[in-house]
């Protein structure tokens, strides 16, 4: 594939995240604002723990495994996931001001996202490059979880700010990240990327989103008290994982 068709599969592959984002265009009535929320927060911990267990944990541990000795390997390990959970608690550190924890939390998930998004947008420029038909299934599979992944970033931003263009641009930075992993790769990184430093970046990645699920958004989705709409959103974040696992 030429370098502006895979450089395109990647640009559509992450800017389908906005997507995820059109959700803030949808009507819903006052007294259901907060059950939304609650099943979107939900669906979005889901999403973010099963991409991190049944993807970026197991991919990245059977290449460092195979790669270092096994103590080393698992040092390794340990340090990226750690180092990425330690994050979520230095930026909230750094966000203590911030009284909304809904606009907290739509920052924290951009963040972790475009971190996530940079090295797919490096896997699928390369995948792209050396066999098409890899680089397209690769980015079917990104698009089908970077629209919930979306959402996660715009739901909470839009009902704290009531801004549809502030939730949007927070969702647009998560997506151009693909792109520019793309464009960096070609120009950049080519030579000295390698699958071990991508299995770190993403165990950091998963550091992060599962912290981020577990100490910020599952006691958010909690205080709101309709936890049939966390159930809800739980089991549908879940079934979409094992429908992307299944199709791609």
């Amino acid at each position: 594939m030429s370098v502006f068709n895979a450089f395109l599969v990647s640009t559509i592959a992450g800017m389908s995240t906005l997507l995820g984002g059109i959700i803030i265009f949808f009507k819903i009535k006052d007294n259901h604002i907060n059950k939304f929320i609650t099943f979107c927060l939900s669906f979005s911990i889901a999403i973010m723990i099963g991409i991190s267990l049944t993807d970026l944990i197991p991919t990245s541990l059977f290449n460092i495994l195979y790669n270092y000795k096994l103590l080393l390997a698992v040092l390794i390990i340990f340090i990226s996931f750690f180092v990425g959970g330690l994050t979520v608690f230095f930026i909230n550190h750094l966000m203590k001001n911030q009284d909304n924890s809904l606009y907290k939390l739509g920052i924290l998930s951009m963040i972790a996202l475009i971190v996530h998004n940079f090295p797919e947008g490096i896997a699928t420029f390369m995948s792209s490059i050396k066999d098409v038909n890899l680089g397209i299934k690769l980015a079917l599979a990104i698009m089908f979880h970077n629209i919930p992944e979306g959402i996660s970033i715009a739901v909470p931003i839009y009902y704290a700010t009531k801004s549809k263009k502030k939730a949007l641009f927070s969702t647009f930075l998560s997506g151009i990240a693909e792109p520019l992993g793309a464009i960096t790769t070609y120009l950049i990184l080519n030579k000295y990327v390698t699958d071990t430093m991508i299995s770190i970046t993403l165990l950091f990645v998963a550091g992060i989103m599962i912290t981020l699920s577990i100490e910020e958004m599952l006691p958010k989705a909690l205080s709101y008290k309709n936890n049939k709409y966390i159930y809800g959103g739980l089991i549908l974040g879940i079934i979409l994982i094992l429908i992307n696992h299944f199709l791609f």
